[in-house]
């Protein structure tokens, strides 16, 4: 058997059906799903929808973590909601407050060598043990859960390795901000990024979790990195020994492509809003006011994260103008941090301690205000996803966030720690966590679940209807958008939005708001089929499939772009709307606001794969477009989505 890398063997043990090489769709076998609050309440309907008995997984855990002010009775409908549905269905729940999903899934459930798929598009991060973990769209979530394989196209491979050492007050955070630097948003899109090399042997599976998890801002399938010793001592510190299986590549591997990072080069650096790949050295823009900044999110999780800044601040003060604002990523985490006195340290340096959940990093509090500077440890500064419409949001590490805290500007953290004197980057972590499972409910027997009903409050309304497209499909361009749109964009978070996640008729008023006020009125006014025309990377970011559900219930149903970032258009695929691509991206410029386009016997046409034409008939000009949908694909499109495809060929999932 020929050498082979450790993406290509997570896929060989999961493959059931497909050819492995890439472009071509596969099919693999899932052992575990991660859904949480923001996308969870569809896929529980989804579930019922599917007429699904209990779940067929090894583990399926719904986490609640995006969303836990209750500002009303809306966010406590829908934990309520999702705490009796995991029930009825056989998941695990996660009550509000217990943690981010992704570090909290890695704690507790995570395993070397099992496949994942999450409603999150930050699932990726599980690829710090070692597992093939990858953020899909809810719907496919759900399909996972009732035993069906997850479909995506193959992914080259990129192998990047890694060498050296990384200096003092440079983390990992600076690695996956180099990579963003180096290779932009869109750099990793159909591509699984490997991680290997020498440079591993310093790097914690915690410090390799902040890199896996901004894979996604790459646009990568998802991050793998070798099971090792480094992930055999996280699990032993997590009680979990016991699930510790050594993977890694072959020793004469070869990938697709490559790429090498010498961690010893490395400074530290930050993204400048709002684009996640803004990248530039902290020193460039050093002497930057600064009026927040806020640690914690999913993307740095790990206990070292909150202790070197805890180090960094004790026996200090922030600086007047900051507010600090530090959001632990799990009960666990906060456990020990308290009994190591980090809390003590915050608290005393003027730090805001805040609940463990994802909170501002979604827009749920902690907005900044406009016109000023705020430095996060997030994995992502789109425009407005803060709750601020203005805002000013720089990514970067818990080093330079707390360097800058004390100071009030953007500070290079060499620089601060060499004038006070603070020669310790690395503080002390214990060996052994704060186990902690009081708030991971585990799913009732079988005959149990059965008994209960999910509680559905008056704010979960239920799927819309899907019927298919026309023969003839006709549609006005009710919006034309530039390149690398995102989600955010799309179907907002924030606090207004996002307690509306289960209500898909109140949600879709905010839709395309941050970029058309009236497109909702709009296309309400329109009443027929409409289009939305898009430059490159169309729907990056959140896994969030409000943004192909709420467009499609004002009447979206044809979407052609530049390029289309994976889980977006696999999302838009689901809801039967089609995605189709410029064969010629300068055509893009001949398509205005109000052009009607058609295509002409739809349905004979999409099935055969080849360019089809688009007629504009405001101008009198075709052009032609095509897709890359698989048979399964045009299928679902034509049947007007997943579910009416499913309810139309097979029966439903009662055992």
């Amino acid at each position: 058997m020929p050498a082979r890398t450790l993406a290509h063997k997570l896929i060989a043990d999961h493959l059931v059906d497909g050819d492995p090489h890439p472009g071509q769709e596969v099919a693999l076998s899932i052992d575990q799903t991660l859904t949480q609050d923001a996308t969870g309440t569809l896929v529980m309907q989804e579930l019922e929808s599917l007429g699904l008995r209990r779940a067929r997984t090894e583990v399926s855990v719904q986490y609640v973590d995006h969303n836990l002010l209750q500002a009303d009775e809306k966010n406590a409908e829908d934990h309520e909601f999702l705490r009796t549905a995991a029930q009825r269905y056989g998941l695990w729940y996660s009550k509000p407050g217990n943690g981010v999903s992704h570090p909290t899934h890695m704690q507790r459930f995570g395993i070397p060598g099992r496949s994942m798929a999450g409603s999150d598009s930050h699932t990726c991060a599980a690829g710090s043990l070692g597992m093939l973990a990858i953020g899909v769209g809810g719907l496919e979530v759900a399909l996972a859960i009732a035993g069906e394989p997850l479909r995506l196209r193959m992914p080259e491979i990129w192998g990047v390795r890694l060498t050296g050492q990384l200096p003092p007050w440079v983390s990992a955070k600076d690695v996956i901000l180099e990579m963003l630097r180096r290779h932009t948003v869109t750099g990793g899109v159909d591509r699984i990024i490997e991680y290997h090399g020498p440079g591993l042997a310093d790097l914690s599976a915690m410090d390799r979790h902040v890199i896996a998890n901004m894979g996604a801002e790459l646009g990568a399938t998802t991050t793998v990195f070798p099971a090792d010793e480094a992930v055999r001592r996280f699990l032993r510190a997590e009680g979990r020994e016991h699930d510790f299986t050594e993977l890694a590549a072959d020793p004469e591997a070869t990938y697709d492509l490559t790429d090498e990072i010498d961690l010893s080069g490395l400074q530290p650096l930050i993204a400048r809003p709002s684009a996640p790949d803004n990248v530039v050295p902290v020193s460039d823009v050093a002497g930057e006011p600064v009026s927040q900044t806020v640690i914690g999110s999913s993307a740095n999780p790990g206990l070292r994260d909150f202790a070197v800044t805890a180090h960094m601040l004790r026996g200090r003060s922030t600086n007047d103008a900051v507010s600090v604002d530090i959001n632990p990523t799990s009960r666990e985490i906060l456990q020990d941090l308290a009994r190591t006195g980090a809390v003590a340290d915050l608290i005393g340096a003027g730090a805001r301690i805040h609940q463990s959940g994802c909170m501002g990093c979604i827009g749920m509090g902690q907005a900044p205000a406009v016109g000023q500077n705020s430095l996060r440890t997030f994995p992502r500064n789109f425009p407005g996803r803060s709750g601020t419409p203005e805002d000013s949001v720089w990514l970067c590490s818990p080093e330079t966030a707390a360097a800058s805290a004390l100071t009030g500007t953007i500070t290079d953290p060499r620089e601060l720690a060499e004038q006070l004197g603070i020669t310790d980057h690395s503080p002390e972590t214990s060996e052994r966590s704060a186990v902690n499972t009081a708030m991971l409910l585990a799913p009732p027997e079988e005959t149990e679940a059965l008994r209960i009903s999910p509680v559905k409050g008056p704010n979960i309304s239920a799927l819309p209807e899907l019927g298919p497209p026309p023969e003839r499909l006709e549609t006005a361009v009710l919006l034309k958008t530039g390149d690398n749109v995102s989600t955010d964009e799309i179907s907002p978070a924030g606090a207004q939005a996002l307690p509306l996640r289960s209500n898909i008729p109140a949600l879709a008023e905010f839709t395309f708001t941050r970029l058309d006020p009236d497109y909702p009125q709009r296309a309400r006014q329109h009443g027929h089929p409409h289009a939305v025309i898009g430059g490159h990377n169309y729907g990056q970011g959140s896994s969030r499939e409000h943004a192909a559900i709420t467009p499609r219930h004002l009447g979206l149903r044809l979407v052609v772009a530049k390029s289309f970032a994976r889980i977006h258009w696999q999302n838009l695929v689901n809801f039967g709307i089609l995605p189709l691509e410029f064969t010629d991206p300068a055509d893009y410029d001949d398509i205005d606001h109000g052009d009607v386009l058609r295509i002409e016997q739809l349905h004979h046409h999409l099935p055969r794969r080849g360019e089809i034409t688009l007629h504009n008939l405001t101008r009198g000009v075709d052009y032609r477009v095509g897709h890359r949908l698989s048979p399964r694909q045009v299928n679902a499109v034509l049947a007007g989505g997943i579910i009416p495809m499913l309810a139309e060929t097979t029966p439903a999932r009662q055992s």
